[in-house]
């Protein structure tokens, strides 16, 4: 097959002998599998009992032809024994947690995160017995120290949502290593065309699918990769819960897939353009990219990353109104929740949170701040669109002070 990058986003997982004789994988649309005879059955359960891979399955809800070739393609691009693919990215986050966690067992939380996965720990685990301590961006110094004896995982995102922090992997799973923790990260921002979290010795990767890897805005996934010893519980729980992806959005996953390569380096390369002209200009404040000498996390960037992402967030100079005058000037992005797709998608995130502005402040976004997530648009349409919105909206850096 090969072992370049853009060639396994192709054809990892998929082979060339597929049923028809057809080009593209098949929708197998069914919900379950029907067997010649008895002794089928025995063998079949005989061949599962003995960890025995089986591509035809027995019910929709344990896995599916489709389902496989996604999970083995996403697990050769990230470098992993095997991947899982679930229903959303929070089901792939959550299924992670609860077949990890149990009572009396403690989290650490080693960067900012999505705040429906902070929900999740703050609000659902700890009703079950399970503690967890939040570190803020850029606290790994005090990683170690956090780590109790009932410690059982250590959870981060790298980039983080939406300050786009970036914290060392390596740091951090040697730390984990050296107590016996399990390690998993949210690389959704990243996307294994700019990190494998694996290669620095984090245990299970996590993504919301639904973005960078599908990249169209039509479909929700997530998926999990790791070794095969650690994801076969989460599988079997995955079973249990019934939160797998369906074949149509598998389908989907998987041809959004074969053009990761080229929409995440376009999205590089226009996440960079935008982001330093952003930097230079008078109507903006403040600009959070680890491609930016500025960011604080640049070095650590640098090192582990080989690009920087579409997303770009900003606070323009004025207030909240301001920032949405700024938002509803732009002529091309779509405002909405999500990124990654190959349309420009801008938001004022702190509207998202709440009405109540106690409330948004709660969560540390502030209500000037827009993030920005590129699409495969010419980056030069899209930083002159942004020039004028700006210009008309924002106030000058002076005035806001």
């Amino acid at each position: 097959m090969g072992d370049g990058f853009a060639t396994k986003v192709v054809h990892a997982g998929e082979g060339r002998g597929k049923p028809y004789d057809a080009v593209t994988m098949p929708i197998v649309q069914t919900s379950t599998y029907a067997f010649a005879n008895t002794q089928a059955i025995l063998d079949f359960v005989e061949d599962k009992e003995a960890g025995k891979f089986n591509l035809r399955g027995e019910y929709g809800r344990y896995g599916n032809p489709t389902q496989t070739a996604v999970e083995e393609k996403v697990a050769s691009l990230e470098g992993g024994e095997r991947g899982l693919l679930f229903s959303s990215g929070m089901s792939a986050i959550t299924t992670v947690f609860l077949s990890v966690l149990s009572r009396g067992d403690h989290v650490v939380i080693a960067s900012s995160i999505y705040r429906q996965t902070v929900h999740f720990v703050r609000d659902q685990l700890s009703r079950w017995g399970v503690e967890a301590t939040f570190l803020k961006d850029g606290e790994v110094d005090s990683l170690e120290d956090s780590i109790r004896p009932n410690t059982k995982l250590i959870f981060c995102e790298a980039p983080t949502n939406p300050y786009l922090r970036v914290i060392d992997l390596d740091r951090v799973s040697l730390i984990a290593r050296q107590h016996g923790v399990l390690t998993a990260i949210d690389s959704t921002f990243a996307t294994p065309v700019n990190l494998r979290p694996l290669d620095h010795g984090i245990d299970l990767v996590i993504h919301s699918a639904t973005k960078y890897l599908s990249g169209h805005n039509d479909l929700l996934a997530g998926v999990v990769i790791g070794s095969c010893p650690l994801l076969a519980p989460i599988e079997t729980l995955r079973g249990v819960l019934g939160c797998v992806g369906s074949p149509h959005d598998a389908y989907g996953l998987l041809r959004g897939l074969k053009t990761l390569d080229l929409r995440v380096r376009q999205q590089n390369e226009s996440g960079q353009q935008i982001a330093e002209f952003l930097e230079a200009h008078p109507r903006v404040r403040t600009v959070y990219y680890p491609g930016l000498k500025s960011h604080p996390d640049h070095a650590v960037a640098v090192r582990q990353m080989t690009g920087f992402g579409g997303v770009v967030s900003y606070e323009v100079a004025g207030d909240v109104d301001q920032t949405g005058r700024v938002i509803d000037l732009l002529r091309i992005p779509y405002i909405g929740p999500t990124l990654g797709g190959v349309e420009t998608i801008a938001q004022q995130q702190a509207l998202f949170i709440s009405r109540d502005p106690v409330k948004r402040a709660s969560y540390g976004i502030s209500d000037s701040l827009i993030r920005y997530a590129a699409g495969i648009e010419d980056p030069r349409d899209l930083i002159a669109d942004l020039d004028q919105a700006l210009n008309s909206g924002a106030a000058s850096k002076e005035a806001a002070a």
